[in-house]
């Protein structure tokens, strides 16, 4: 069962996002890594070459490794030209970060993320700080001229992952969406999972929803915008540099029952319009 609540997240999320999600041959894929909670923008990630470890696009059967593409400190993160029609997805993987976190602030973001077992272990110890290691895996899709193509459910094996199992781009207001949740290459079962729509009116409206036994997510294609899913695992570290370990991963897409949209990046709130 889904519920609509309001989402409190500890740290920004950070999340790919093209100027538009609709584009054409010809056109450039101008990518933007944006940072906000619950969806809206609070800030803009430059590109950072000592900071990423893949950034990829599929065009159908073709990848492209864009991290050769990509200069340091650019501002979107890439503009590169499309001349492959049909549906794209972009992976952008991060090195892990270490922070120290008061105790206080750990609690109540591992509460509001469902970790409350973990929690009320840190609630009841006797530590100020811990070392948080965080790590983030970034997916989005897009079109170029058409929906075609399978690349949507394309399983790229990263540690974190979130893999669609029907196209967004080929459905209709008020039918349904399967993702799976992959964690180290198995089905992530009975895990808190969140979903946002971002509609051009600038409201956000966030569900919570869990993961089944199968490491399945299920919702409603309820509203047109864009849709982010995001999951976080949170663990003991097994390494002696952090006490936890972190790991984020999203995925953003966008849905329209007239195959277009604004320009998703100025009219949606996450640029400047003028």
């Amino acid at each position: 069962m889904l519920s609509v609540i309001a989402l409190l997240a500890f740290a920004p999320d950070t999340f790919l996002l093209p100027e538009n999600f609709y584009l054409h041959k010809g056109d450039k894929l101008d990518l933007h890594v944006i940072s906000g909670t619950n969806f809206a923008k609070e800030g803009e990630n430059k590109y950072s070459v000592a900071n990423t470890i893949k950034f990829n696009i599929y065009e159908g059967s073709k990848k492209t490794d864009l991290t050769a593409t990509a200069k340091d400190n650019a501002l979107p993160v890439v503009s590169y030209p499309l001349n492959n029609a049909g549906l794209a997805l972009v992976e952008m993987n991060s090195k892990p970060e270490s922070n120290d976190i008061p105790r206080d602030q750990f609690v109540t973001y591992l509460t509001e993320q469902g970790f409350e077992t973990l929690a009320d272990k840190i609630k009841n110890s006797n530590s100020l700080y811990y070392t948080e290691k965080s790590t983030r895996y970034l997916k989005t899709l897009f079109t170029v001229d058409n929906a075609g193509g399978n690349v949507y459910e394309k399983v790229l094996g990263t540690d974190f992952e979130i893999i669609l199992k029907q196209n967004p781009y080929k459905k209709s207001y008020g039918e349904d969406i399967t993702a799976l949740i992959n964690y180290k290459g198995k089905p992530l079962k009975n895990s808190p999972a969140y979903l946002y729509i971002k509609t051009v009116s600038g409201n956000v409206y966030p569900q919570k929803l869990d993961t089944d036994a199968a490491g399945q997510i299920y919702f409603t294609l309820s509203r047109e915008g864009i849709y982010m899913i995001r999951c976080v695992n949170i663990q003991e570290s097994t390494n002696k540099d952090a006490d936890y370990e972190t790991i984020t991963t999203n995925f953003t897409f966008a849905f329209s029952n007239q195959s277009d949209l604004p320009n998703t990046y100025k009219e949606f709130g996450f640029g400047d319009k003028h």
